[in-house]
């Protein structure tokens, strides 16, 4: 579409173009009055999509004004492409999770790479290496053909691009569920690190400083990407594909290590990544957190198509590039450092001193609007709230413990479900050794990575049971920060601060926006209670298709501070003779669990209840004792309850045990109660143990046998060898892509 071509400013109102580019009649009105004219296309499409949910987050900022985004230790909250912990001795750890969803749902392989990139981007532009990918993935039931391949086409965009880019994807979760049959969630983690002298942020500041875009030629792919997330999915969606970003890691890797370069340089102000929205985003957002304006001649953008407008250079995701502020006079150097790298790094616009975005093309002004208009003044709207008829007909239902007629069959088939089995088949696809920094792998309840030149780690986790979330928004809210937090803990690491991705459907309906607000109150109390405040993350709503939401999934992304490398705990038992205990009491719950699923065939009633109070001394004493040298391998109890746990903790040495549960069989071996972990301890350690950990109850011993699980009357309930539970939960995935295939 050439300049000529596109409509004028009457016709796109009296045809209501602006709809199509996810604009209200009210919204372009507001920017009728507050650029006092009727915009023209470019302009049209700048509003639309700064103000889409995607980028201005105008339904949920309500909600995000819950979460505790202060502490101690943190040194950049939300507002920066990622958030800052300080580690001590001078450095710290920077980390953001950003959403993928609906470009996964059309194209699974490019739409997961290009999250990936994304995240990286972020990570660096604040000036921090990468060091760690994780990633937290929703798909339906692996029965159907579609589901399967984006299964396989996501895992595979994910390995695609981390593994060339040559950062460790070190961790994440897969679940499997029907809800997420026609929108999968695709969130992905960077982890970076950073000297505290070397912090960036993306501001514009210094009239007449020079601004330059750097990296990768602007195509027409991504026109559109964040209004397109912001819609519910439907069956024309797949007409949208272009919306889809193509990644280039090679290009990646060139750009981060120019960028990081360039970080080291006094010459540089500020530095921003292309992402959603692309270079309206970079540049209004930059202008607008600096109080100042930027003026860019578009004919200077670097393009890799010919013919492109002002709409769709602004408007396009191509990926891979970075907006820059230096200071003026020292342009050459940055071209120069670019170019050895074999990157664009062009002067295309300057610092302004008049708060607007101006945008020249062809000997024109093709658009001139306040950039906090675009960016910070957005609107922001109070949705009504309903609570959901399910939700009450569930919290009055009493649910009796589900029928299980033999325990080890009954074990067994929750070994082989799909979210509980191995994800070996998911994580051997990723390189999580480049760099030679993995001291946990993937496996265990989280990742632990070194800290290079110093004897501290990192570990890092994402976590949420949608299942809890639905049936209860704010305790399931409440679990997804916990078990995040115990998973941190188990791994000897004392929980920093979180990210997150609030996954929910259609904000615009009630029920769903009650979801919203309860979640979020359930993780603010979380994290409070826990000291991990919400240092960034991203909201994608409208997960929806077809009308139906996906369960709300606000995933949980967690790191911690491992002090001493030999603190580093998994959750593997070590030795036979070790004493096996259970941190916590077991009711029985089952509302959202493993074993109601299995034989329900659905999930109803109340979730897990949680005494956050309870939660936090058991998670502090655990984490003295790992500190103190008493514990051999810890484990949290989360989905198929204590039996599931206690058959995970045996799979790493092929060591076996004989324990005896109390209470109810079917609530001993399945319930899914929180705040519960399983230890292993070596006897020269019990006593210094028992006296730190307040609730912890010896059950029994690890042994060189088979798995043998007893009720409190000695009575055998579960005697198999670990070796052919391990064989069921390894295979399940893989046998169920082969047979399927």
């Amino acid at each position: 579409m050439s300049l000529m071509l596109e409509p004028n400013p009457a016709q796109i109102k009296e045809e209501k173009l602006y709809r199509q580019m996810g604009l209200t009649d009210e919204e372009y009105a507001q920017v009728e009055r507050i650029i006092g004219r009727m915009p023209n296309y470019t302009e049209t499409g700048l509003f639309s999509v700064m103000w889409s949910e995607h980028c201005s987050y105008k339904n949920s900022k309500p909600v995000l004004s819950k979460f505790p985004t202060k502490g101690e230790r943190v040194l950049q909250g939300p507002g920066e492409g990622a958030g800052i912990v300080d580690i001590g001795d001078g450095q710290a750890v920077v980390f953001k999770m950003e959403s993928h969803n609906h470009p996964s749902a059309i194209e699974p392989y490019q739409g997961a790479a290009t999250g990936v990139g994304g995240i990286i981007r972020d990570v660096f532009s604040m000036g921090a290496r990468p060091v760690a990918l994780l990633n937290s993935l929703r798909f339906g039931e692996l029965e159907t053909p579609r589901v399967r391949h984006l299964f396989e086409e996501v895992v595979a965009g994910i390995a695609g691009y981390g593994n060339c880019i040559g950062i460790p994807t070190v961790g994440g979760e897969v679940q499997f569920d029907a809800s997420y049959d026609g929108n999968p969630l695709v969130n992905a983690m960077c982890v970076g690190l950073i000297d505290h002298r070397d912090i960036q942020k993306g501001v514009a500041k210094g009239t007449g400083n020079p601004v330059m875009y750097v990296g990768a030629k602007t195509g027409r792919d991504g026109i559109h990407g964040a209004t397109f997330a912001s819609e519910e999915l439907t069956e024309a969606s797949d007409e949208k594909r272009p919306a889809v970003q193509v990644g280039d890691p090679f290009m990646e890797k060139l750009l981060m290590e120019a960028c990081l370069e360039l970080v080291k340089s006094d010459a540089l102000i500020g530095i921003q990544d292309m992402g959603a929205a692309g270079l309206t985003s970079s540049s209004a957002e930059m202008a607008s957190k600096a109080g100042s304006g930027i003026e860019m001649d578009l004919d200077l953008i670097p393009q890799r198509e010919r013919g492109m407008t002002a709409y769709e250079m602004m408007l396009s995701e191509s990926q891979e590039r970075m907006l820059v502020v230096v200071k003026q006079g020292r342009e050459q150097e940055v071209t120069d450092l670019f170019g050895q790298y074999g990157l664009d790094a062009v002067t295309v616009g300057r610092v302004t001193d008049d708060r607007m975005l101006r945008l020249l093309h062809k000997g024109e002004t093709a658009a001139e609007v306040p950039v906090d208009a675009l960016a910070e003044d957005a609107p922001v709207y109070h949705k009504p709230s309903a609570v959901p008829a399910y939700f009450k007909e569930f919290q009055a239902m009493e649910c009796p413990e589900p029928e299980v007629a033999d325990y080890e069959e009954t074990l067994l088939s929750l070994l082989a479900q799909p979210t509980i089995a191995s994800k070996e088949w998911v994580y051997n696809q990723y390189d999580y050794q480049v760099r030679t920094s993995t001291v946990v792998a993937p496996g265990s309840d989280s990742a632990v990575i070194r800290v290079r030149g110093t004897n501290k780690g990192l570990a890092m986790t994402t976590d949420c049971n949608s299942r809890y979330i639905y049936l209860d928004p704010e305790t399931g809210g409440k679990i997804a920060v916990a078990e995040a937090a115990r998973n941190i803990v188990c791994s000897g690491a004392e929980p920093l601060a979180i990210t997150d991705c609030l996954n929910f459907g259609n904000p615009e309906k009630p029920e769903i926006f009650w979801q919203l607000e309860k979640a979020a109150d359930g993780m603010s109390e979380a994290c409070s209670l826990l000291n991990a405040p919400v240092i960034g993350g991203n909201v994608s709503l409208y997960n929806e298709t077809n009308g139906t939401a996906v369960y709300p999934t606000p995933t949980i992304g967690m790191v911690g501070l491992v002090e001493d490398l030999s603190h580093v705990t998994t959750q593997y038992a070590k030795q036979a003779g070790d004493a096996v205990y259970l941190i916590g009491d077991t009711a029985a719950e089952f509302g959202g669990s493993e074993l109601q699923k299995l034989t329900a065939g659905r999930i109803f009633g109340k979730a897990p209840s949680i005494d956050l109070q309870v939660e936090a001394r058991r998670q502090q004493e655990l984490l003295t004792a790992i500190r103190g040298g008493h514990v051999a391998s810890a484990h949290d109890v989360a989905e198929g309850g204590a039996a599931v746990a206690l058959a995970e903790i045996t799979f790493g040495n092929g060591l076996g045990l004989d324990v005896a549960l109390e209470g109810s069989p079917v609530s001993a071996l399945f319930s899914e109660s929180q705040s519960r972990f399983i230890i292993t301890v070596a006897q020269e350690h019990t006593a210094a143990f028992e006296q730190m950990v307040t609730d912890a109850r010896r059950i029994g011993t690890v042994t060189d046998g088979n798995v043998v699980i007893r009720s409190g009357d000695g009575s055998i309930m579960i005697d198999r060898p670990s070796a052919e539970l391990r064989s069921v939960w390894k295979g399940a995935i893989p046998c169920l892509l082969k047979s399927e295939a």
